[in-house]
């Protein structure tokens, strides 16, 4: 029911259409008996229950209420006289007019509506018994009077206290949107979806129910009932937002709770938190703290606490997720994404909540923040921790096929990916809150002896990050090279190295952000490494090869010697084969790379195999002899090149 609607009559004690006349003469009025009065009749009167009450016949609430307005405004007069202050008699009282008042408010309590006329009716009701409770106690008239304005008036407060609750409850915008909780399990784009009206509109109620709800509260904190006022309020607003928080999809879950949650479970609930968290920081705090200035406008105090004990209870309650997510024993290192996004949001959002808040409520509120942002960071450092953990964990004895990139290097890449894209907000983490690491971690190196890992990045400026990142790498290849070790081709160790390294590269190149971390003279020291396996892999492979092709000692005084010069072919092309079968299943799946390799070995094989095909082939017969001997053509060769490295046993080219 709202307020300042249209009258359906003049006053509480007619029905529309009648026609009463009013009493001009109040002086008159407050002297006047009725006619039926005596002693019996005055006994019924004081004794009248509610439904007993008769208004009387002759007058009307608007007349009666300008006797009583000029009654009190004669108290307040006399207040306001130093010489004759609280000298209110008795006799001062005008009885009759108080009983009509009394009766015909009493009346419309029987059918109460809630208009201008009402609250204007409480109003002198709250001020009569205020006033009323000075006279002298002599006239026992004055004491029955006394209660039963008293009665009256608490009757009258306890139904706008209803009417103040039902406006709260129910006259929000979008009220039937409200009514059905979703799955807490529901996606987030769902999420902002479903809940975009409720947010455009928060708290929900329109202008006429706000201004209605400023009347009432004021007319009840008037009238004496603060505190029933206030926890009327407190509590509607206390479940609005519990059923907001539910439309969000977030549920107050205790600390065991949270710390039995699988994963999978918990990685949704901090999405729903930190969806949550956002739209009562950004939008539902400034709209409750509009709604609680807009309806006790006349208490300011009043408004500032009720809102600063709501919203704090409400933030308390969202910050207690993230202390208990904070304390979980989940702490493996692909968690710290979701823990770096609650960090930010407190970052970010908290900020903009300080110009809401009291300075003291604010300071309180602010400090709790930071304590909670501070066990995320804390949580997040030891998660990175893992990482080297694992790394130095991993000390699988099987090599990877091929000599393949390992699953390692991929793992620990993309997580290094991954954690630069929040590059602002680990350096954040590292430089604030790098000292709270455990005591009795190992992984990690000091500032300085981080910085002797690779003294040619001395000259580029390095932050605690960049600093864990480079020992993530060293860390890395330490392991990448016990595990090279586990070929017993020299060669196959080599293209293995440089899988790994040019995927490190690339990845390294690929993103900005873990390029700026390493820096310029890393990536060129890791180029430079790269070129170092490439003539490794070529003079443990090609070398021993490019020897059967050598003129030494195949010409004795002049001569030819056709033995030696048939076991030289003989031992190439069976050198070849073997080259060929087994480097064809090696794997090299950077195609640049793989390009680069045949090249380079195109590039001194075939010459140096033309030239001394041109030089000797002449000396075997033709026909069968050389076929025998010279089975490849230097097209044949380049062919074969090309085949390597694919990580295919089969050969595409038939001998």
């Amino acid at each position: 029911m709202e307020l300042n609607q249209p009258k359906k009559s003049d006053s509480f004690g007619r029905k529309e259409g009648t026609d009463t006349k009013p009493t001009s003469n109040m002086e008159a009025l407050g002297e006047k008996t009725r006619e039926d009065d005596g002693a019996e009749g005055k006994k019924n009167d004081e004794e009248q229950t509610q439904s007993e009450v008769v208004p009387h016949p002759h007058c009307d609430l608007e007349n009666v209420s300008d006797g009583i307005d000029k009654f009190l405004s004669s108290l307040s007069a006399k207040k306001d006289d130093d010489d004759k202050e609280n000298d209110v008699v008795p006799g001062d009282i005008p009885h009759e007019l108080l009983q009509q008042f009394s009766d015909l408010v009493e009346a419309k309590l029987s059918k109460p509506e809630v208009d201008s006329s009402f609250l204007a009716a409480v109003s002198r009701l709250s001020k009569l018994k205020k006033c009323v409770r000075e006279l002298k106690p002599e006239d026992s008239h004055p004491s029955i009077l006394i209660n039963r304005i008293g009665g009256i008036h608490e009757r009258a407060i306890s139904f706008l206290e209803e009417e103040f609750r039902l406006l709260l409850e129910d006259s929000r915008i979008g009220e039937s949107d409200a009514k059905g909780k979703q799955d807490h399990h529901i996606q987030q784009t769902e999420l902002s979806e479903s809940i975009g009206d409720h947010e455009a509109d928060f708290p929900g109620y329109s202008d006429d129910v706000v201004s209605s709800l400023n009347n009432l509260a004021k007319e009840m904190i008037f009238g004496g009932y603060e505190s029933e006022c206030c926890q009327v309020y407190a509590v509607a607003r206390s479940n609005a937002f519990e059923e907001s928080l539910q439309k969000l999809g977030f549920e107050n879950h205790s600390i065991d709770d949270i710390h039995k949650m699988q994963w999978e479970a918990l990685e949704r609930e901090i999405a729903i938190w930190i969806e949550a968290f956002k739209k009562c920081t950004t939008v539902y705090f400034s709209g409750e703290k509009a709604l609680a200035e807009s309806v006790f406008s006349n208490h300011p105090s009043l408004s500032d606490s009720l809102f600063s004990n709501l919203t704090r209870g409400v933030l308390i309650q969202l910050l207690n997720f993230v202390e208990a997510v904070a304390m979980t024993k989940q702490r493996s290192a692909e968690k710290l994404f979701k823990f770096l996004d609650m960090y930010e949001t407190l970052r970010d959002v908290v900020p903009a909540m300080e110009g809401l808040f009291e300075n003291e409520c604010g300071n309180e509120l602010k400090n709790e923040a930071t304590t909670a942002r501070c066990r995320l960071g804390e949580a997040a450092i030891l998660m990175f921790t893992d990482l080297e953990n694992s790394i130095k964990a991993d000390t699988g004895k099987t090599p990877v096929p091929g000599g393949a990139v390992h699953p390692l290097t991929r793992y620990t890449m993309n997580y290094l990916k991954y954690a630069c894209e929040y590059k602002d907000t680990l350096e954040q983490v590292f430089r604030e809150h790098s000292r709270l690491e455990r005591a009795d971690s190992t992984s990690r190196p000091s500032h300085d002896e981080t910085q002797s890992f690779d003294d040619q990045n001395k000259s580029e400026p390095q932050t605690p990050f960049s600093l864990q990142l480079i020992r993530v790498m060293e860390l890395l290849d330490s392991n990448l090279e016990t595990k090279a070790k586990l070929y017993k081709d020299v060669g196959l160790s080599n293209i293995f190295m440089m899988n790994n390294g040019r995927y490190i590269l690339q990845k390294i190149k690929g993103s900005t952000e873990i390029h700026d971390l390493m820096g310029d003279t890393w990536s060129r020291k890791r180029s430079s490494d790269l070129r170092q396996y490439h003539k490794n892999y070529q003079r443990e492979t090609w070398s021993k090869l490019l020897g059967c092709l050598s003129n030494e000692g195949l010409n004795v005084n002049g001569k030819v010697v056709r033995p030696v010069l048939k076991e030289r072919f003989k031992s190439f092309n069976q050198m070849f084969d073997e080259i060929h079968k087994t480097q064809s299943t090696w794997v090299v799946s950077d195609e640049q790379l793989q390009s680069e390799l045949r090249v380079s070995i195109s590039a001194v094989v075939i010459p140096a195999y033309r030239s001394f095909l041109g030089r000797f082939s002449q000396y075997f017969h033709t026909g069968r002899q050389t076929e025998k001997y010279v089975k490849y053509q230097p097209e044949d060769i380049e062919t074969s090149i090309d085949e390597l490295f694919d990580g295919n046993p089969t050969p595409r080219r038939r001998p």
